[in-house]
């Protein structure tokens, strides 16, 4: 069995996807991955892959460009003749599936997320949704990561036959182990990780941060993520004024979020579209409350209760917040205002509440989204449509 695995990113598949490599790579497949060359290709060697490279861009969307992928997708496939192929992000979807369907390869594709593109009802969102219709309905199998994109995809007429959903990536329990949580003697750190772009919430959070440290000045606020190409320009003038004030502290890029989420009380996440969010699984899995938006990818990553009457506008929370099936926060996504009541909400609970809180975010995590999850989903399509 030969397995051909297309991505946007090496990362992205060290981060989320290496465990299901490595039990393709145990079964005795032999898998290949395509992925554009960057400095994390190395990382996917030793899982026992090997590595084709790509010219894909991760950004943008130039017709010669993509068109020059579709035919390296093509010349890829006529060369290695894999038994199947998976594919991830929405280039690889939809340029590796079209070519998989041509060649009649059997594929299977993982819808990661919407994006604004897909959901805008203009002429691109339309043109998105008439490819992925194309492409999907031929597919052996199409994974969704939440149920609000499996619906809005099959109200369009979408993979209505032939979709499955996954708990997103899943995480891998051992590799994010439940840690205590810290003490609040030196004050509260809120940590958000996350790209930096507008549909991250990055604007929101910066609000959040200036309006929160004027009231609390004891709160300390963290932002872990990096720079997309076209985003540094405007937003890095601004994280460096904010460093430079004393309300936020920015590490950039690291390889070790676990430890510094660890080391953080509240986890905030006010994305406006997620497949689903693997920073809110994560913060989770560590034991952690986790503040997040009220939409598909995000809002299934925290287990609320029904709001008391005396509740805020826009956000979701305990009516009892000592109660420990709790687990985090919602609240309404594009809106400053909204983060900020999640924040001063979660704020008025006590330690022990906030420890109760992060204990049932690990259960619900356990519960619901361990990797092995996805891995079975996999083996057990292949197994199937094979």
């Amino acid at each position: 069995m030969k397995i051909l695995i297309i991505s946007n990113y090496a990362n992205g598949l060290i981060l989320f996807r290496k465990e299901v490599l490595k039990s393709f790579v145990k079964c005795g497949y032999e898998v290949i991955v395509s992925v554009p060359e960057d400095e994390n290709c190395e990382k996917l060697k030793p899982l026992g892959v090997r590595v084709v490279y790509s010219r894909l861009e991760r950004r943008g969307m130039n017709p010669i460009k993509d068109l020059k992928l579709f035919m390296d997708y093509l010349k890829l496939l006529r060369i290695e003749k894999p038994d199947v192929a998976l594919t991830y992000t929405i280039k690889p979807n939809l340029y590796g599936s079209l070519a998989c369907a041509i060649k009649k390869i059997p594929y299977l594709i993982n819808i990661t997320g919407l994006g604004t593109a897909l959901e805008n009802p203009g002429l691109l969102g339309k043109s998105l949704l008439l490819f992925y219709k194309m492409v999907a309905n031929r597919a052996a199998c199409v994974f969704f990561q939440n149920a609000g994109n499996q619906k809005f995809m099959q109200d369009r007429g979408i993979a209505v036959k032939n979709s499955r959903l996954l708990p997103g990536s899943g995480v891998n329990l051992q590799e994010h182990p439940f840690v205590k949580y810290p003490s609040e003697g030196d004050g509260i750190r809120i940590l958000a990780v996350l790209r930096i772009m507008k549909d991250k919430g990055i604007e929101e959070y910066f609000e959040a941060a200036k309006t929160i440290h004027q009231k609390y000045p004891e709160i300390s606020f963290e932002l872990v993520g990096e720079y997309e190409e076209e985003t540094r320009e405007k937003y890095e003038p601004v994280i460096k004024n904010l460093e430079n004030q004393g309300i936020l502290k920015y590490y950039g890029h690291i390889d070790n979020v676990p430890e510094v989420m660890a080391q953080s009380h509240i986890i905030v996440h006010p994305s406006y579209h997620e497949g689903l969010s693997n920073v809110c699984l994560e913060a989770g899995a560590c034991g952690r409350p986790v503040l997040t938006t009220d939409v598909p990818g995000c809002r299934e990553t925290v287990v609320v209760g029904e709001n008391s009457d005396d509740s805020p506008g826009g956000i979701l929370f305990p009516a009892h917040s000592s109660d420990v099936h709790h687990s985090g926060i919602l609240f309404s996504a594009k809106s400053s205002e909204a983060l900020i009541l999640a924040i001063e909400s979660i704020l008025k609970f006590t330690f022990k509440q906030r420890e109760e809180m992060g204990i049932a975010a690990r259960k619900h995590v356990e519960k619901n989204f361990s990797r092995q999850i996805v891995i079975d989903a996999y083996h057990d399509e292949i197994e199937k449509k094979i």
